[in-house]
């Protein structure tokens, strides 16, 4: 099954993640013990080094293991190298590097691998502060944009929406890629293997204690 027609028919777009069952290898390829040397295959190593510092910092470690101990890093590159479209992945390097290049002039920094946490975070948090009114006309922004690219078109994005961009999508597939982990699935959320006990009437509390079902 072509992963890419699936999610082209399906509509998914830059800052919309859903999860699906075409999807569930990727999920599965990541579960193995975090790599002590990973090797990016889509993001240069540099990248994924911030790749890997940026999603502990929308899920840190709490009373559950932050984003990069369950490989969400590893898996959101392999999703952007096997998955996303090829105008997709532009935009998503993109916004990277603008996200990249606020970094290090706030910072006043030159090496991408001077970047720490306390670098990022102030980034972070000022290219997703936007009021909903704000998000919708960059999200139709983002939108003609891509749209654009996908029709062998000249187009451009000023820097704040483009950092917008990376920044949500990248909120979106962590959040993602974190639920639909293994550890998670089934430590943190309500997990039922399938099949299960079928129940007709129950609410949340009743049925999970109030917790979210896994993917």
């Amino acid at each position: 099954m072509d992963r890419r027609r699936v999610l082209k028919n399906m509509g998914l777009s830059l800052g919309y993640m859903v999860a699906t069952p075409t999807l569930l290898g990727l999920v599965q390829s990541c579960k193995s013990e975090p790599a002590i040397t990973w090797t990016p295959e889509f993001l240069s190593q540099d990248q994924g080094a911030i790749l890997t510092k940026l999603v502990d910092l929308i899920l840190p470690k709490t009373d559950t293991p932050a984003a990069s101990e369950v490989q969400v890093d590893v898996f959101i590159d392999k999703f952007a190298n096997e998955v996303m479209e090829k105008e997709q992945q532009e935009l998503f390097t993109m916004s990277m590097n603008k996200f990249v290049e606020k970094a290090l002039a706030d910072s006043g920094k030159e090496n991408i691998t001077d970047l720490t946490t306390d670098d990022l975070e102030p980034v972070l948090a000022s290219s997703l502060k936007y009021s909903k009114e704000d998000q919708t006309k960059m999200q139709d922004a983002i939108t003609s944009y891509s749209e654009a690219l996908a029709e062998g078109k000249t187009s451009t994005l000023d820097d704040e929406t483009t950092r917008f961009a990376f920044a949500n999508n990248l909120r979106g597939l962590t959040i993602w890629g974190y639920k639909a982990s293994e550890y998670v699935g089934e430590e943190v959320l309500a997990y039922l293997p399938v099949p299960g006990e079928y129940i007709a009437c129950g609410d949340a509390q009743e049925l999970t204690g109030g917790k979210d079902w896994s993917l």
